[in-house]
């Protein structure tokens, strides 16, 4: 079987990690964990590194700075993880959200600009599969109406918009160090800003809001977030070869694309002039609308490799359904990705050979998808 995204890890991970262990700096503190909130923030040119527990809980904290009220709104893309529209309703605001793009699958900045109104407090713009949205237009449209912009960049580290890394292009950015993530923590999570106030807050947020000063006197509400040494210490080895992780995840996509590109019924992925993708998942589209992703998901299945299905919009989630939100919503872009776009094995484990082997598998798969219709 061949998985759709294993993490490679070596000595060194091991070597920190263990470190960490012998040190007894397991939990919430340690060298570790201030190494590495420096070596990111400085990675992608921001002040502030704040690690958490996970990408959620960097979007939660993100979206907690911006201190909402009720009826604040927040403009986000449907095709996305949950995470993001649940960030904004768990702080009381409304997600108001946008459709994507056909080929870079990145937020449609043209709807973000026809959606903003008096209640607009920011926008998440959320780099998707490792490819920058188009962030110069989102930044002007973010100082002329007084909006926050939130990047999510979970799924973009060491991609590059303009020759600037994701993660330092907005006000507040967020990540993940899933371990599907190009650099990993096993679970984990940063929010990096250039802002004191919200840095602050962050810290405190993470923490349960304890004050310095009287620990068990809390003036906010905040949420355990924590993230370990433990979990840093792998973050920091992982981080001394980011540039390595990166262009081999390039050299994947190269080696994919090469071997895919003859096949009519495939969009593959792009990369835009002004964009250095780092092809977190190399994800395809069935051109052909009688064609099911989950049929050629298990097609490929029973071949011993494994997919995983494209986002399904925000706006056909039950959950927010029966809050009210996004009845009746159509996003024509979302829609089509959700059903027909599936990412092929993608791990930083992934051998040339395997490449070679799903590419194969994948060509067979969608012909026999054909010969279905």
């Amino acid at each position: 079987m061949i998985p759709v995204n294993e993490p490679a890890l070596g000595e060194r991970e091991l070597e920190l990690v263990a470190d960490c262990v012998r040190t007894g700096w397991v939990s919430s503190a340690g060298r570790y964990l201030d190494e590495f909130e420096r070596r990111w923030a400085e990675y992608c040119g921001v002040k502030h590194g704040v690690a958490v527990s996970s990408g959620t809980a960097a979007l939660n904290v993100a979206v907690s700075c911006l201190r909402l009220e009720p009826g604040d709104e927040v403009i986000l893309p449907s095709f996305t993880i949950i995470s993001c529209a649940q960030a904004v309703t768990k702080h009381g605001g409304l997600p108001v959200l946008v459709d994507c793009e056909p080929d870079t699958w990145c937020l449609d900045v043209d709807q973000v600009a026809a959606r903003i109104t008096s209640r607009t407090r920011a926008v998440m713009v959320v780099h998707m599969y490792g490819h920058p949205a188009d962030m110069d237009p989102l930044r002007e449209l973010a100082e002329r109406h007084g909006l926050v912009l939130i990047e999510d960049a979970a799924e973009a580290h060491g991609a590059e918009y303009k020759g600037r890394r994701c993660g330092g292009l907005g006000d507040i950015s967020c990540f993940s160090f899933y371990a599907n993530k190009i650099i990993t923590t096993g679970e984990g999570g940063m929010l990096l800003t250039d802002d004191d106030d919200w840095a602050a807050h962050a810290r405190a947020y993470r923490n349960l809001c304890f004050r310095a000063d009287r620990r068990f006197y809390h003036e906010e509400l905040g949420e355990n977030y924590r993230m370990t040494n433990m979990q840093a210490a792998l973050g920091v080895a992982q981080l001394d070869r980011v540039d390595e992780i990166v262009a081999h995840k390039r050299a994947m996509a190269v080696a994919y694309t090469e071997r895919l590109r003859s096949c009519e019924a495939l969009q593959l992925p792009v990369e835009r002039e002004w964009a250095r993708s780092t092809f977190w998942m190399y994800g395809v589209v069935l051109k052909d609308g009688r064609r099911d992703a989950a049929d050629v998901a298990r097609m490929l299945l029973e071949r011993g490799v494994q997919t995983r299905p494209f986002f399904l919009g925000m706006h056909e989630q039950p959950a927010f359904h029966r809050m009210g939100l996004f009845v009746a919503e159509a996003y024509p872009v979302t829609e089509m990705l959700g059903r027909q776009g599936l990412y092929l094995p993608s791990g930083t484990a992934l051998t040339e050979e395997q490449v070679e082997a799903v590419s194969a598998a994948v060509l067979d798969s969608v012909a026999g998808a054909a010969r279905r219709i």
